[in-house]
């Protein structure tokens, strides 16, 4: 049997089958003597043990596309990144860091504004202004009215994503609302993963559908920028790159140098100074970074 793995606990993998359910499995030793381990989110292989107890034995994963360090999940197809525009009030550096780091992962972005109907117009018009050419689609919802509902379902059809985003932003209000329209049948296999082996939380999967995946990652809102030099960090920065290249000096870090292309997009109202302050602010950072490494 083919399925993927919904969350894993202690030795043990859960597996969604479609058209079977969920079953309990363990992962075969070959697996720890080649040094490989499944994770939450890959496509495997099952021999079923008992089609009562709904149990099996993992016997081969299919290759990733990609793999989340941390957390440990794979074959994500892109990340939603949900923040609110009250309660809390959007932080939008931390918003940056997000960006920056799907974007080290290969994962594509969108990102949600939820609790729209509590902003004022103005408030969405700047926040859409600075985000237009982030290189992310961009959406504003109201998971407690329904507004922009039926967008992000349509967003995440046939999908495996990453759900990302600071506390009271709406995460689990949104895993709700879109999970409203599906059969019992995921609200029995979510009952089934609630009854793991173990309370502790771990990144999960939430079927939303058949070929529909929500991923649960407590982990993910810690991502930070580790990892990258702070030459890198320009092309982060999508509105940046058409002038990358066209500064007078090469290897310009557009900070304090004349001449500089991107400096002069910015005072063209090409790129949005709320944008370029965050890559000021977190190029100094990586430079200190730097700075104390090697003291």
């Amino acid at each position: 049997m083919q399925g993927k793995i919904l969350k894993a606990i202690a030795g043990f993998y859960y597996v969604y089958v479609v058209g079977s359910g969920l079953y309990e499995c363990k992962a075969r030793g070959i697996f720890r003597r080649e040094n490989r381990s499944p994770l939450v989110g890959d496509n495997v292989r099952i021999d079923v043990i008992s089609t009562a107890e709904m149990t099996g034995n993992i016997v081969d994963i299919e290759p990733r596309k990609n793999e989340l360090k941390r957390p440990p999940v794979a074959n994500i197809d892109q990340a939603l990144i949900l923040f609110s525009m009250r309660t809390p009030d959007p932080n939008l550096l931390l918003l940056d860091r997000f960006l920056i780091s799907a974007g080290q992962s290969g994962i594509p972005c969108v990102i949600c504004f939820n609790k729209a109907d509590l902003a004022s117009s103005e408030e969405i018009e700047e926040i859409g202004e600075a985000y237009r050419e982030c290189g992310a689609p961009l959406y504003f919802i109201s998971v407690k009215n329904g507004s922009g509902l039926d967008q992000v379902r349509h967003i995440l059809s046939g999908k495996t994503t990453a759900l990302a985003g600071p506390s009271g932003a709406g995460k689990s209000s949104l895993t709700n609302a879109v999970q409203g329209r599906v059969r019992m049948e995921v609200g029995d296999i979510s009952k089934k993963l609630a009854r793991g082996r173990n309370t502790t939380r771990h990144s999960e999967l939430i079927c939303v559908e058949d070929g529909t995946f929500l991923c649960d990652t407590p982990g993910f809102t810690a991502l930070d920028t580790g990892g990258i030099g702070k030459e890198e960090l320009e092309n982060c920065y999508p509105e940046f790159r058409p002038y990358i290249g066209s500064c007078y000096y090469q290897g310009c870090a557009h900070i304090s140098e004349p001449d500089c292309a991107v400096k002069d997009a910015l005072c063209r109202k090409r790129i949005s100074p709320l944008r370029y302050g965050h890559y000021r602010y977190l190029y100094e950072k990586l430079k200190e970074e730097e700075r104390r490494k090697y003291r």
